[in-house]
């Protein structure tokens, strides 16, 4: 028969190794979660940049003398598009959007332009768009912070340590001037 102190090593060795299983689980679910999450992300920035190609044909019948900013929104589509890691991609992208706004603001001193109906959906899927990629980015944002925050804690994160979980990066505004509340004036 066994004796109580060697039930006691065996409970105790099947506790360690049932935790152990639970934060490995936790640990790859939290992964899971956040590459889904920069999924969505991908999706969004896909779509937007499928939606480019027609605003910019649309624009440039109206936009003859704005060939710069045509051109540059066309490079930072191609720049975004070519982006392989996350932390370049949320770079070219962060980029690209600025050029989209500039681009849309530019379009505001043609009202033949702002009035034309094509040009109007247009801007109206490119803002249900960035909608969508808001709200991806925030989804994904939580779940890179569960994933962090799993990784980090203790005892978890000798496991996290032996089976080489890696933190991942936020989606973060690169540019400044994004993150400059807008200042609201009325005459």
């Amino acid at each position: 028969m066994f004796t109580t102190p060697l039930l006691v090593l065996a409970g105790l060795s099947a506790g360690i190794v049932a935790w152990a299983v639970a934060a490995y689980n936790k640990l790859v679910r939290s992964r899971n979660m956040a590459e889904e999450g920069w999924s969505g992300i991908e999706v969004q920035l896909k779509r937007r940049s499928d939606l480019v190609p027609n605003l910019l044909e649309t624009v440039k019948g109206y936009m003859r003398h704005e060939k710069e900013v045509l051109d540059g929104v066309t490079k930072l589509r191609s720049q975004a598009g070519a982006a392989k890691n996350p932390a370049d991609k949320m770079k070219a992208e962060s980029a690209f959007g600025l050029g989209l706004g500039r681009l849309i603001a530019v379009a505001e001193n043609y009202p033949d332009l702002k009035a034309n109906t094509n040009f109007l959906q247009l801007q109206k899927e490119l803002e249900e768009i960035e909608d969508q990629l808001q709200m991806a980015r925030r989804y994904y944002n939580g779940t890179v912070r569960n994933l962090n925050t799993a990784i980090e804690v203790f005892p978890q994160s000798a496991i996290a340590k032996k089976f080489n979980f890696m933190k991942k990066e936020y989606f973060e505004i690169e540019d400044a001037k994004e993150r400059e509340v807008p200042e609201v004036k009325f005459s």
